[in-house]
């Protein structure tokens, strides 16, 4: 199993995707799945080169072609500015290298995180009487951040197991970069 795969595997697992079916490409292997939005195609790249704006045109045929609405890149190579701002376009999230290939919440010391849905959000709000930018803040980058798939203006919800309280519950809001 290559390491493209194996972060394949751990995305799928720590973001709550159905894998529908896979389908090798010439270049890389793409990963049917089902999202909480929708369909969503995984293209793993195993590369350790550049991925440019070449990757991201195909990924988006596909996409356009299967009716899927949410795209991922996954490679150990770098991306083009190119390909940035082109996956931006399309809505394909370009999953970084720096992506754990291991599933990083099954460490004792890395609390649960998750993102807290719309309707929770609006009570934890409207009770401690706060805006959302008031909250503390977690970077949008932070590797726990990046593994649930939280985005800027997101809210998520810490679980920390206390020796003294028994269980500690954390807000933080997500920033950018």
């Amino acid at each position: 199993m290559t390491v493209e795969e194996k972060r394949t595997a751990v995305l799928i697992k720590l973001r709550g995707y159905k894998l529908a079916r896979k389908k090798e490409y010439k270049n890389a292997t793409g990963y049917f799945v089902k999202t909480p939005e929708g369909k969503g195609l995984v293209y793993s790249i195993p590369s350790q080169g550049t991925v440019g704006v070449a990757y991201i045109n195909t990924l988006a045929k596909i996409m356009e072609e299967e009716k899927i609405e949410i795209g991922f890149v996954v490679t150990s190579g770098r991306y083009t500015q190119a390909a940035k701002k082109k996956a931006l376009i399309n809505g394909i999230e370009l999953i970084p290298r720096i992506f754990p290939v291991f599933d990083i919440f099954g460490h004792e010391l890395v609390p649960k995180h998750e993102i807290l849905p719309l309707e929770e959000r609006e009570k934890l709000l409207a009770e401690y009487r706060v805006q959302p930018y008031q909250l503390p803040r977690i970077k949008s980058s932070d590797p726990a951040v990046k593994a649930i798939g939280a985005k800027a203006g997101d809210i998520v919800k810490i679980s920390r197991k206390s020796d003294t309280a028994g269980k500690y519950t954390a807000y933080r809001y997500v920033v950018g970069d």
